[in-house]
């Protein structure tokens, strides 16, 4: 078994600036999507992370044709395989993704169920129902969802719970079906918007991304286009977490303030000193934060995503603050190893209490998924002496050039593989 370490040695003041990638959350789904091309689609500036590689060897896997030109990412989307193999789903739950594309395009699809971060059930029964409802069939067949449609058609489908994978999924094969689509109590999320932008450009018909009701209107082919994804929301709230953790003051470049704005919102309530240009934030030097309560909701409320790192901030404030999750089931398995560190945390039900602590520790701690581990760095970063990260490569499936990044800013932080 590979050891995958990242050891912090905490107590630097960060300065400077960091750069942040395109968003991971967007350049998946936009590299499902070129499936539904008849001609080469090119992706700029991806970030080549694990999770961006896994996808790239599962379209290859499809009989997709990819290359690297520069800095973005070349796909010429011909297909000659419709099976989605459990080796590369079961490792990313974003491999889902395909299946709506496939159906769309090609009148079938056989797709492993997916896997991914363990952080609670993330059921796929809403893609299923959408699908059903464009017209396809729909089994299960030895751990496998085989879908058929000779071509789907529109329909009006109402989200119970705006799911992001679903209403992207459904967004998708409905830009090829026959006739008028409605996604009802759609998600919302800068991602879905990012896609919708994306298809567009491919010749799709759609109206409504970024609001609850998304209408498609079908078409009967797309071309090829080229595109720029959004920059990366989550990367960009991770190091805002760095600085407010550590005091310093850091510039965070090549972010949409927008996509943040609820986050920037609660980050202020707490104290923090946050100046937003128009495509940066700097976070100013502040005094100890003051405890607040969070709770994550569909956006534009508190991501899930960033739960863990606002947890991290909050075990540094002064006085009492009350996180509670209401996207996931099981996204408090950072918060053992915070109290590993001194954090004084305490679980109930979906809510976490957290009584601030003046110093955090250095001590061995474990990643138990990826914003989780992160968060364990970033609180590593204010700790007094040096913390080892255990299952660090976790970290890496959604962060681009991340401890390069940690130490441009004047971090004493070290990966190591064995």
């Amino acid at each position: 078994m590979e050891k995958d370490i990242i050891r912090v040695v905490g107590g630097k003041e960060l300065k400077g600036s960091v750069e942040i990638s395109q968003a991971k959350n967007s350049v998946l789904k936009l590299m499902a999507a070129s499936l539904l091309a008849d001609d080469e689609v090119f992706i700029e500036k991806p970030p080549f992370i694990y999770d961006v590689n896994l996808m790239i060897e599962l379209l290859k896997s499809l009989g997709a044709t990819i290359s690297t030109e520069g800095n973005g990412l070349k796909i010429i989307p011909q297909v000659n395989n419709f099976e989605a193999d459990y080796e590369l789903v079961s490792k990313m739950r974003a491999s889902i993704l395909v299946l709506g594309p496939l159906v769309a395009k090609y009148g079938r699809a056989k797709v492993a169920l997916p896997g991914g971060c363990n952080i609670g059930h993330r059921k796929i029964d809403l893609h299923l129902e959408g699908l059903k409802a464009l017209g396809a069939s729909v089994d299960y067949e030895s751990g496998y969802i085989v879908a058929k449609a000779d071509r789907l058609k529109g329909s009006y489908i109402h989200l119970p719970i705006p799911s992001v994978g679903a209403t992207e999924n459904l967004l998708m094969a409905a830009c090829l079906a026959e006739g008028k689509t409605v996604i009802e109590n759609a998600a919302r999320e800068p991602e879905i918007v990012d896609l919708a932008n994306f298809l567009n450009k491919m010749g799709a018909r759609i109206n409504g991304a970024g609001s609850s009701r998304i209408e498609i209107e079908g078409v009967k082919k797309l071309k090829g286009t080229s595109h720029l994804p959004i920059p990366d929301r989550i990367e960009a709230g991770t190091f805002i977490a760095a600085a407010l953790i550590t005091g310093s003051e850091l510039l965070i470049k090549n972010v949409v303030p927008e996509h943040l704005a609820y986050v920037l919102k609660k980050l202020e309530e707490a104290g923090a000193r946050l100046e937003v240009e128009k495509n940066s934030i700097r976070v100013h030097r502040t005094e100890r934060l003051r405890g607040i309560d969070v709770a994550t909701f569909p956006y534009p409320g508190f991501p899930t995503d960033l739960q863990p790192l606002v947890m991290s901030v909050l075990c540094f404030a002064e006085g009492i603050s009350v996180i509670t999750e209401n996207i996931f089931d099981n996204r408090f398995l950072h918060a053992d190893e915070l109290v590993r560190m001194g954090a004084k945390i305490e679980i109930n039900g979906k809510h976490a209490i957290i009584h601030g602590v003046s110093k955090l520790y250095g001590v061995p701690i474990r990643a138990m998924d990826l914003r989780g581990g992160a968060s364990l760095v970033i609180a590593a970063l204010g700790a007094e002496g040096e913390t080892i990260v255990y299952d660090a490569y976790h970290i890496f499936r959604g962060y681009e050039n991340f401890i390069e990044k940690l130490k441009v800013i004047g971090a004493n932080v070290e990966r190591e593989v064995s």
